[in-house]
């Protein structure tokens, strides 16, 4: 689990004088999260620093809401109560991302999406089409693994290596095409050449005949990216330079737009 963020809400109580009880629970829902399962009161006080007694008296408060619920086994998992509000974020997410994903999809001719790294998945959650009769449809909600995409690669390529191999141990790396990266050395190979690049491929592995380029989006605070996908035969390398400054520029001015949404 993330070390920062605790030293991150100091820093905002700081700035803003929050309540502290109330950046204590967000906290402990967003380590249950990046726990991906059920957790134990003494995993999230090794984890938070915090004391038992706080953290019982904190879930306790968090399951009569609903957003965190008790297993029989006495561990804690996330409460259905936050399905709605992840839905009603992410569809909030997807109005502010589509102005920029329009200006994506001006320059290059290509269909642009938004995507969220969720777990140990990918999560489209805004989609802009091409103006092309032959074009890219991705479906907003779609989840797909990681290891054959575009934005995948961008988003995996933020995290350190042993993360990734632990991700793909959990998820496996089941083949989407003859193309696809299916062992954790050369995906990680891979991910070395997006990080010297600054942007990711997904060269027919993912769909034959279909290549993506990818960047994340700097300091969101969700882990996203931005990418634009089209038929091989029109995303060629001759167009891609064009197309990676387009996709890091309107990246930034998502991440301003994220930014300033929060604020």
């Amino acid at each position: 689990m993330p070390t920062s963020r605790a030293s991150a809400n100091a820093s905002a109580r700081a700035a803003g004088g929050g309540v502290q009880s109330l950046e204590r629970a967000f906290d402990l829902l967003e380590r249950m999260a990046d726990a991906g399962g059920e957790v134990g009161l003494s995993e999230l006080s090794a984890a938070g620093g915090l004391p038992l007694p706080t953290i019982h008296r904190l879930m306790r408060t968090l399951v009569s809401c609903g957003y965190v619920r008790q297993q029989p086994n006495r561990r804690y998992a996330l409460g259905p109560r936050l399905i709605r509000l992840g839905e009603s974020a992410s569809r909030l997410l997807g109005t502010w991302a589509r102005p920029h994903l329009a200006c994506l999809v001006e320059e290059t001719g290509e269909t642009a999406n938004m995507a969220l790294l969720d777990g140990d998945e990918i999560v489209y959650v805004a989609q802009v089409p091409s103006k092309h009769s032959m074009r890219m449809f991705t479906e907003v909600g779609r989840r797909v693994l990681p290891h054959a995409t575009g934005v995948g690669k961008a988003l995996l390529a933020e995290l350190p290596d042993a993360e990734v191999r632990a991700l793909l141990s959990r998820t496996g790396m089941p083949a989407a095409t003859e193309r696809t990266i299916t062992t954790p050395e050369d995906f990680l190979t891979s991910l070395d050449e997006v990080r010297r690049l600054g942007y990711a491929v997904d060269d027919n592995e993912q769909e034959i005949g279909v290549r993506c380029l990818a960047v994340s989006v700097p300091d969101s605070p969700t882990a996203a990216a931005v990418s634009v996908s089209g038929p091989a035969g029109r995303l060629t390398d001759a167009t891609t330079a064009r197309s990676v400054a387009a996709l890091q520029r309107v990246a930034l001015e998502l991440s301003r737009t994220l930014a300033s949404s929060s604020t």
